[in-house]
């Protein structure tokens, strides 16, 4: 007597097409730290040549640490992007000193300025406007200079959670790009949520 077979049949889960993928991660960029960067033997083996690296530099980290490890990975064969938070930058003598420290021991030419997230500066600069208005980064041939942006608002500028603050400083560093040589680009936190930074992108097309 043959048994008929009632046992519910697997599902396979949906599959996201290669291509669309391989399009969705092409050109992507990672943030390291100098101390996590010291636990990685070789990041040649984790990361595909030319991707662009940003270095967190979180307050209290030596200005030394920071070059150095720029120094490894962009002769590592990456683009080396490091942060100049302008919170923790003490005049414009020391920003002068960070960037030729860069560029003569790393061959930086590249930068993510913000303003930082320390709550008191320590100097002259509370944002990265004023570090754009030294001029020094033209100065020293920066080929391409990145800014924060912010889709879902950033309540240490609009502690009301809006964007009326956050947008401004937007359009002014829209601006500032026509005064530039530099490329200047966006950049944003991982989201898990795509809703909110179509709105935002759209929004900022108006």
């Amino acid at each position: 007597m043959a048994l008929l077979n009632f046992r519910k049949k697997e599902t396979p889960a949906p599959q996201a097409p290669v291509a669309e993928v391989e399009a969705l991660l092409k050109d992507y960029s990672i943030e390291v730290m100098p101390r996590t960067a010291e636990k990685v033997e070789d990041f040649r083996a984790l990361l595909p040549e030319g991707t662009r690296v940003y270095i967190a530099h979180i307050d209290g980290t030596p200005i030394e640490d920071m070059v150095a490890t720029a120094a490894r990975l962009n002769a590592d064969g990456f683009k080396v992007m490091p942060h100049f938070p302008a919170r923790i930058i003490k005049d414009r003598a020391t920003l002068a000193d960070w960037i030729a420290r860069y560029q003569g021991e790393a061959d930086v030419r590249q930068a993510l300025l913000l303003a930082g997230g320390v709550t008191a500066p320590v100097g002259d600069f509370t944002d990265s406007m004023q570090l754009m208005e030294t001029g020094l980064f033209d100065e020293a041939g920066f080929t391409r200079l990145h800014v924060a942006g912010h889709p879902e608002g950033n309540r240490d500028i609009d502690a009301d959670g809006g964007r009326l603050n956050v947008d401004a400083a937007l359009k002014w560093k829209n601006d500032f790009q026509t005064r530039t040589d530099a490329e200047m680009a966006i950049a944003t936190q991982f989201a898990f949520e795509a809703q909110p930074i179509i709105e935002w992108a759209d929004s900022l097309k108006a």
